[in-house]
């Protein structure tokens, strides 16, 4: 049976469709690889691609794109609300099938090599192919942003894993790595107040905050295990959200996040409309959140997969932003 992996490339463009348009293109060049979702968004200033296939051509297509993203987008002068360090910001592969996590990581390597010796962009791996626990955290290589990192690259403990220990001005620098399943999931509330939407993230991210007191500096961890998190303001939804990563949806499903994003909010005066999908989910993260908001209902069980689905949109408000295709958004019905 073939190998197959997904490759979600975040580009820190999402305004200008015409660029947006030609990294899709590169990726679509490519045969044996299958474009599933391109998600742009405006305030982020960012689009997230996903796209799947046997491994060397998923590598190959993740290079043309990096290579043309890199020829395209300025990081001198790109604003918007997302953390981000370089053109292509962070690349991930992930297993999908008969190929296990550890395989995927050497396919990360192999393509992080070629980016920073042929490109010559400096690339840092991270999660499952960095071998350095200290710098495998997304956050903490970020960490400083473009702006910082002319400074940060020069420093020992943060030379980058392949190409130059000089940052490109144009470029930026680039995180390849391996991971498991991730969901993209922005909480949105009606409100445009940014410190309350941070202040609902620090609640319920896994790392919490650092709070001083009498005992010196403590961190006091939230309610959401594997759940990375940060608030914003969105200037084109006139709206502040609650924008996560949920890494293990096994443990932390996404109809509990929002639920306890819900109540967090509700005690600080403030509603959740809605929510948005950022690329991808499973078949079974829609049912299982069917199922949970059904029985919350006092509703029937039930197996229909429409129903569940339909649930699961309707409770947490998937479609407020934008209309949901589980067509186009369900990652086992694209492939």
């Amino acid at each position: 049976m073939k190998q197959i992996i997904e490759c979600v490339p975040n580009f820190s463009e999402g305004v200008d469709h015409d660029i947006i348009n030609s990294i899709t293109g590169e990726i679509g060049s490519v045969t044996g690889v299958k474009l599933l979702n391109v998600d742009p968004g405006k305030g982020a200033n960012r689009t997230v691609i996903t796209f799947a296939g046997e491994p060397e051509a998923v590598i190959e297509a993740a290079f043309l794109a990096i290579k043309k993203a890199g020829g395209l987008i300025d990081m001198r002068t790109q604003k918007g609300e997302h953390p981000r360090m370089g053109a292509t910001d962070v690349c991930p592969l992930i297993p999908i099938s008969n190929i296990t996590l550890d395989e995927t990581a050497g396919y990360a390597k192999q393509l992080a090599k070629r980016v920073g010796e042929d490109l010559q962009i400096p690339v840092y791996l991270y999660e499952h192919a960095q071998p350095n626990k200290a710098r495998s955290n997304l956050a903490a290589i970020r960490a400083g942003e473009y702006e910082g990192f002319f400074k940060k690259i020069k420093l020992p403990n943060w030379q980058p894993d392949f190409g130059p220990a000089e940052m490109d001005a144009q470029r930026g620098a680039t995180v390849i790595g391996a991971r498991d399943f991730l969901i993209a999931y922005n909480i949105n509330l009606d409100t445009q107040s940014t410190n309350i939407a941070n202040e609902i993230a620090c609640e319920v991210r896994e790392t919490g905050r650092i709070v001083t007191n009498e005992n010196g500096k403590q961190r006091i961890h939230g309610t959401l295990k594997h759940v990375k998190a940060i608030g914003w303001y969105i200037k084109e939804y006139e709206m502040a959200q609650v924008s996560m990563n949920l890494t293990n949806i096994a443990v932390t499903p996404i109809h509990i996040v929002f639920d306890e994003v819900s109540a967090k909010a509700a005690a600080h005066g403030v509603n959740v409309t809605g929510s948005e999908l950022i690329g991808m989910i499973p078949l079974k993260a829609m049912l299982d959140a069917g199922n949970y908001f059904r029985l919350k209902e006092g509703k029937p069980q039930t197996a229909n997969e429409r129903k569940l689905i339909e649930n699961a949109i309707k409770a947490m408000g998937l479609d407020q932003l934008a209309p949901f295709d589980p067509q186009k958004r369900i990652i086992e019905y694209l492939l």
